[in-house]
């Protein structure tokens, strides 16, 4: 297994730009920003690099010990989670607000911890404000470091000091692992599915709708596969994204859902598929990745254990509702999950590896154009008076399997007749869980002669 990187864990109280410092200090926007407090929840990892040392920054919510909010202790949780990890904690102040209490009480917290720290000043853009920070040197942490996050300055010399008590470590190769996104709507549980899946608080879970906030990385082993599970923001429809915050939220889940090879689209079982669920499940589809769909809460569905039947026929409702109501991911896993009570995850990793599998998938090109022509002879295609002519068929890439058909005349093929030859494939290879392509192109000359 690779070697655990060093880990750099930011805290600080709410709004003192933690995020804006976890940004700067892995090189790129990965944490959404937003001058108002409470924006971070979860712990936010990602990767930073400095004088050839790679190491793991965490970025986690701002710590209070004095709020109603329902969520700040679960948001402490996270941040004590996050130290209990930590090889070094950047305690992160605002310059502009001086020693607060918060502070003063936050420092006590984390002088129970041995591990090195630094008092991090934010907000220190010029000399007067650095002659300011020295102020803080009362907390008694140890080395007080005036920065500015926004602008950059300081932080080189802040990592520099962080990358001396970085451990030494020997990598071995990386691993593969499989990028899982976990989309779906508002409050369908993904956070919770996260939590049960690595059977530890790594997500904030809330029937507060828009608790997850950021795409955060957790990592999981299942049976020798890694994988690398990507909690995002709900998802809503355009129109319903009020203020930057929630575009932010749903910028963050779309960029997972790009960079994940997987998608996990999450379904409330209780309330059936809905046409947000439509919605990220497109999202998905058009991005190309493989997908499989986790009906969750589906011990709020299933009736008693004495009905087995009617529990199958439940099933197979979905099933078919999903096939009627969306057909272009007829091709999609459906496991059923209860993440409350931990039923049914080993399925979704299982789906999750099949689909993986069939992402991955090459077909032989005399294979395949067997399947093609004898597609093509059973179902032959006009319009117009011309007929379509398919002279040959070649896989051009995996993940997902894309196809190429060059034929006589691309302007005059169907997405209907593409979707028949899609199907006919499907009859020798399923490939359960991979979306399809195929594309069409003219086979010119030069090319034909080379056929020859």
């Amino acid at each position: 297994m690779k070697t655990r990187l060093p880990v750099v864990v930011i805290v600080g109280r709410p709004n003192v730009g933690k995020s804006t410092l976890f940004n700067r200090l892995v090189g790129r926007r990965v944490a959404v920003v937003e001058d108002s407090p409470g924006i971070t929840r979860d712990r936010l990892y990602a990767e930073g690099t400095w004088n050839g040392k790679r190491f793991t920054v965490v970025d986690t919510g701002g710590i209070l010990f004095s709020e109603d909010d329902p969520l700040i202790e679960q948001i402490r949780v996270q941040a004590e989670i996050a130290l209990e990890e930590a090889d070094v904690v950047l305690f992160l102040a605002d310059v502009a607000s001086g020693i607060t209490p918060d502070d003063r009480d936050l420092a006590d917290r984390l002088r129970r911890f041995d591990k090195p720290l630094y008092v991090v000043v934010n907000k220190t853009d010029n000399p007067q404000r650095e002659s300011i920070a020295t102020e803080f040197y009362e907390l008694g942490l140890g080395e007080v470091f005036p920065v500015s996050s926004l602008h950059g300055r300081g932080v080189a010399d802040l990592l520099d000091k962080v990358v001396e008590h970085l451990p030494v470590i020997e990598e071995s190769d990386a691993e593969q692992e499989i990028r899982l996104a976990i989309v779906g709507r508002p409050n369908v549980g993904k956070s919770s599915l996260v939590n049960a899946f690595t059977g530890e608080t790594r997500a904030v879970v809330s029937d507060i709708p828009g608790t997850t906030r950021d795409a955060v990385d957790t990592e999981l082993t299942y049976h020798d596969t890694k994988f690398r599970l990507v909690d995002t923001a709900g998802i809503r429809r355009r129109g319903k994204i009020q203020g930057s915050v929630e575009y932010y939220m749903v910028h963050r889940a779309s960029q997972a859902l790009e960079r994940a090879d997987c998608a996990l689209v999450v379904v409330d079982g209780s309330e059936g598929l809905t046409d947000g669920d439509k919605r990220v499940g497109k999202m998905a589809h058009d991005a190309g990745k493989a997908l499989v769909f986790a009906i969750n809460k589906w011990d709020l569905k299933e009736p008693p254990d004495g009905e087995p039947r009617k529990k199958s026929l439940i099933k197979k409702d979905f099933q078919r509702i999903l096939r009627n109501e969306f057909p272009e991911v007829q091709y999609a896993s459906m496991s059923f999950t209860s993440a409350v009570e931990g039923a049914g995850l080993e399925p979704v990793l299982e789906a999750v590896i099949r689909a993986m599998e069939s992402y991955n998938h090459r077909v032989s090109t005399g294979r395949l154009n067997r399947i093609v022509q004898d597609a093509a002879f059973a179902r032959p295609y006009s319009t117009k008076g011309k007929s379509l002519k398919i002279y040959y068929a070649t896989q051009v890439t995996a993940r997902p399997p894309t196809f190429v058909l060059f034929v006589n005349d691309p302007e005059i093929v169907h997405f209907s007749y593409l979707r028949y030859l899609e199907n006919k494939i499907r009859e020798a290879f399923p490939m359960e869980g991979t979306p399809i392509r195929l594309l069409v192109r003219e086979r010119r000359r030069d090319e034909a002669r080379h056929k020859r």
